[in-house]
């Protein structure tokens, strides 16, 4: 299998390990929702090099263990990768609108490696559902460049414009 490739979505539930929920909320024989389920991530986060995840950061959608595992991170204990040849690293970072998370090295728990400016220790802290960790060596994210606020607003308004019908062609 081709590990060459890098992988991004958006799940429902992440936990600790940063296996993802996209297929149920609450128990799997009586769910409180039914969800449209992995798709193809399962497969793609397996053999991807590397996988992406961008999500909005809230204690329900940060939890301790996630309700259903649709996509496994590194497992409920966090070794589920551990001496498994031929797959990918799994998830390399999540990326939310407080912070930026990586996993461990040698436990895969995900930690805090970079607040976003203005975001504070307690506000991650009060909206992840289990006890995060931070690094020793925490960071400030930079600040985005005038070019990437121009191409990020620039999609923006694109895609704002597909929605409501009124495609333009892309150069």
């Amino acid at each position: 299998m081709d590990t060459s490739a890098s992988a991004s979505w958006v799940p429902l539930q992440i936990d600790r390990y940063a296996n993802l929920n996209t297929t149920l909320i609450g128990d799997y024989r009586e769910p409180k929702v039914r969800l449209p389920g992995g798709g193809g991530a399962p497969e793609i986060a397996t053999n991807a090099k590397e996988v992406f995840i961008t999500v909005k950061h809230s204690k329900r959608t940060f939890v301790k263990d996630v309700d259903f595992v649709t996509t496994v991170g590194f497992g409920r204990d966090g070794k589920a990768r551990d001496n498994v040849p031929n797959i990918g690293r799994g998830p390399t970072v999540v990326i939310t609108d407080l912070c930026i998370l990586k996993p461990d090295p040698d436990s895969k728990e995900l930690v805090v490696t970079s607040l976003h400016p203005n975001v504070t220790r307690e506000e991650v802290i009060d909206a992840t559902g289990w006890e995060i960790r931070f690094a020793d060596t925490l960071e400030t994210t930079p600040e985005p460049s005038s070019k990437e606020l121009e191409v990020l607003r620039d999609l923006k308004a694109r895609t704002n414009a597909h929605h409501a019908g009124q495609q333009r062609e892309i150069s």
